[in-house]
């Protein structure tokens, strides 16, 4: 296929290529959508006239299909994907999956675990000497010394583990663009050692000047004190204005991280996503049943990156950043008004957002200046004098497209930030909001209510999404709408016991809400949240964290969650006897249970039947 960038042979002699100057090798299959992070990377290397090509999900059981394109004249790019490998196949009850929307027909088994390294491995058994740069999420959040939950172990850096030579963290277009053009007119990639957004290894006389010193592997795999100290200058120095250069032993030699990589301008953003995407994905998986991914995000515009919102649970703002960096409007104008253009297109606009839809703009002038706060959120644990609370130009950009010819609705589905939204004094976003950008229901995410477990995940505190409730529902009232609110829950966070978590059910009760989906909070690489469940400590603070730990108590805190479904019935009953809430077991309105009596005799009804029927 002339128009997808070659997976094969045929495909490059159809372009008139003998060789590549990039290959790019994933864990995703591929889907030339600007939604994957391969799909930009290639798309803009093409841009700046290197010859690129694509390996999707290689058969990683030998060095074959990692040689199917032939040796690059330039270097291996690798990436597990959109995803970590280990979150993509296994719960957080460490269960294999058995689906993967990133993968043909949605069927797991197309990709290794730990994705990076065994393609590296692979890519070093083909071609001994050629050059491998590693990416995306996986190598981003883990390049550092970290714990790995499912080895319950602090890991290696993984640059270390993969032999890679060097690690692009954060938004890699700027640092690809600069370390391609290097390695194109000759430079040696050893050699390559101040672009931002980098790490690479390096000897103990190589150590850049005024670069501060993080724990060694040693120390942190053996002293959780020394892990919490190390992931806290990690995330103070996260800030291109401000951070400094970063090191880390591990044996012989040092992991450095460069200084981030300057947030992408609006030129820059336009460009990305002005590149010639097929918005779809290759042909070859038509008859495997697609690749399911596409489906969310085929009619979905990204209109920024970057988020300030901070919750501890979530490593975006180690990836991405806190600082916004956003497309114009004209931008994403036209690439709504291509939408329209689709065949499949039946007039309706899935998203218009980022990692948090709302948050449009930096928070702060000052941060552009002087950067990102080290010692303080924008938000949390309430808002910063210097937050600028505005909808205004995010508003404008929704009616803008809403006037566009052949769109009917537009939906914000990547997530409102309800505490930034009842900030704003002015209530004509909100008022839009819940005309115009809701299809029946709106999915927000408290995650909890107890406030000593919210303060914890960097949430704002229960009053705060209690106000919102009563004005979203006071909105649709005034509109004679009658739309519903869907939280988002979590169980089992650092800092919620039993007690805590019977408090969420108890809420659960109030408001009459049994919710069908409850996540179990997933220490996944990268985030607060899993530093604080490794070490049982708040690194910011140095405060003592309680951790629920043992299976059969995460078990019955979600339980707790969906404690009117039967068959949590007794998880729930050994909950509230280990917390001495026997007062929720019984047959008033405040209860949670009826008492195991009643349950016995309900079952013994229940088995009767079942034999009469027999």
């Amino acid at each position: 296929m002339a128009d997808f960038l070659p997976i094969s042979i045929e495909d490059m002699k159809a372009r008139g290529y003998d060789s590549l100057d990039f290959i790019c090798v994933s864990g995703d299959a591929y889907v030339d959508h600007p939604s994957f992070g391969i799909a930009i990377v290639t798309r803009l290397l093409e841009y700046m006239g290197f010859k690129v090509g694509i390996i999707p999900q290689p058969n990683w059981k030998d060095k074959n299909d990692f040689m199917k394109l032939g040796k690059p004249n330039i270097a291996f790019l690798v990436s597990s994907g959109n995803i970590d490998s280990m979150v993509n196949h296994y719960t957080a009850a460490k269960r294999k999956r058995h689906d993967d929307i990133y993968s043909p027909g949605g069927k797991s088994g197309y990709r290794p675990d730990r994705a990076v390294i065994v393609y590296c491995n692979r890519i070093r058994e083909a071609y001994k000497d050629v050059p491998i740069i590693i990416g995306g999420i996986e190598a981003s959040l883990r390049r550092f010394a970290h714990y790995d939950y499912w080895d319950d172990r602090v890991r290696n850096s993984i640059l270390v583990d993969s032999s890679a030579d060097l690690l692009i963290y954060g938004m890699g277009e700027n640092p690809l663009l600069e370390i391609g053009n290097l390695l194109k007119y000759g430079k040696n990639i050893k050699d390559i050692k101040d672009i931002r957004g980098t790490c690479y290894m390096a000897d103990e006389n190589s150590l850049p000047k005024d670069a501060i010193e993080l724990p060694s592997f040693e120390k942190v795999s053996q002293d959780k004190m020394e892990y919490a100290k190390a992931f806290k200058i990690q995330f103070q120095e996260q800030d291109a204005v401000t951070g400094k250069a970063l090191y880390q032993k591990h044996g012989l030699k040092y992991l450095v991280q460069n200084p981030p990589q300057y947030p992408l301008s609006t030129e820059t953003m336009d460009l990305v996503y002005r590149l010639p995407y097929m918005r779809t994905y290759h042909p070859i998986y038509e008859n495997l049943g697609g690749i399911p991914a596409i489906k969310e995000v085929e009619f979905s515009i990204t209109s920024h990156r970057g988020c300030f919102g901070s919750c501890s649970f979530c490593a975006l703002a180690f990836h991405q950043g806190r600082v916004i960096q956003r497309r114009s409007d004209e931008s994403i104008i036209e690439e709504a008004e291509k939408l329209t253009k689709s065949k499949d297109f039946k007039g309706y606009i899935n998203d218009i957002g980022g990692p948090t839809a709302n948050f449009l703009e930096p928070s702060c002038k000052k941060q552009l200046t002087y950067g990102v706060c080290k010692d303080r959120q924008c938000l949390f644990p309430s808002p910063c004098p210097n937050l600028v609370i505005d909808h205004k130009n995010y508003l404008e950009l929704l009616r803008k497209v809403r006037k566009i010819k052949g769109i009917k609705k537009v939906f914000i589905r990547s997530g409102i930030r309800y505490d930034y939204l009842i900030y704003d004094k002015n209530d004509e976003f909100f008022n839009e909001l819940v005309k115009y950008h809701i299809s029946g229901q709106l999915k927000v995410a408290p995650e909890h209510i107890s406030d000593k477990v919210l303060k914890l995940m960097g949430k704002p505190s229960r009053k705060v999404y209690d106000r919102f409730v009563q004005k979203y529902n006071e909105t649709n009232k005034k509109f004679g709408l009658n739309q519903f609110l869907v939280p988002y829950l979590m169980s089992s966070h650092p800092g919620s016991d039993m007690n805590a978590a019977i408090e969420l059910a108890e809420y659960i009760r109030d408001m009459g809400y049994n919710p069908e989906q409850v996540q179990d909070f997933y220490p996944t690489p990268g985030s607060l949240s899993t530093a604080m469940y490794y070490t049982g400590i708040n690194p910011l603070t140095g405060e003592k964290v309680y951790v629920p730990r043992t299976q059969e108590e995460k078990d019955m805190q979600r339980a707790l969650l969906q404690y009117r479904n039967p068959k949590n019935y007794n998880l729930v009953y050994k909950a509230l006897k280990l917390a001495h809430r026997e007062d929720l077991i019984g047959y008033d309105k405040k209860c949670l249970i009826k008492p195991q009596k009643h349950q016995i005799s309900v079952q013994k009804k229940k088995d009767s039947k079942r034999k009469i029927k027999r």
